[in-house]
């Protein structure tokens, strides 16, 4: 079975955090969907809160340092990515921002996006589309069609459910999509040299 790495990013600042629940069940549906792609997920979740001071770090001197490093690269390296903010003055929080202003230019170019955001009215839902997706447009990541906002009346509500599972679809679609267009190995069936010296020598 092929694998896929799934990155997920959570800017929520408290914990217990609605945002990192929102991310997490966009995570679960994304790999239930992966599994019925035939593609194994791998999932690793990145909380930005406990990298808030790093973040701070690397914008001062230009450099991640060993905390950051690893970070920054399980979602450079990721094969898809969910990332989810709260919305904060009808946009995604500094903490969010910042971690992708840290990043390399087009290092999310081409990757797969689905986004997330958490918000306490639903009066914010215009932020997925006036805030979030005109930065990832920018990073040149390729975002899926639903972005799912959960506003504090949504949870429990099955329209919320309903989002999370087709977004989850949409992410799933687009990385196994990848992964089945990755190149084969070409080494994968090369005889070992020591092999054919055996078999020449009997």
């Amino acid at each position: 079975m092929a694998t896929a790495k799934l990155a997920v990013v959570s800017a929520g600042l408290s914990v217990p955090s609605s945002t990192r629940l929102l991310a997490d069940r966009l995570a679960d549906a994304t790999a239930t969907a992966l599994r019925g792609h035939g593609v194994q997920p791998e999932v690793q979740v990145v909380e930005l809160r406990e990298h808030a001071r790093d973040l701070a770090d690397h914008l001062v001197t230009g450099f991640p340092n060993a905390a950051l490093r690893p970070v920054i690269d399980a979602v450079v390296g990721a094969d898809g990515l969910i990332a989810v903010t709260p919305i904060f003055a009808a946009s995604y929080s500094g903490l969010f921002k910042t971690f992708f202003d840290v990043l390399e230019e087009d290092a999310l170019a081409g990757k797969p996006v689905l986004l997330g955001a958490t918000a306490g009215t639903a009066r914010h839902s215009l932020a997925l589309d006036h805030a979030l997706r005109p930065l990832f447009a920018h990073l040149r990541a390729v975002a899926v069609p639903t972005g799912v906002l959960a506003a504090a009346d949504d949870w429990g509500d099955q329209g919320l459910a309903t989002r999370i599972e087709r977004a989850g679809g949409e992410l799933a679609g687009l990385v196994a999509g990848r992964a089945a267009a990755a190149p084969a190995d070409p080494f994968a069936d090369v005889v070992p040299f020591e092999t054919l010296l055996r078999a020449n020598a009997t």
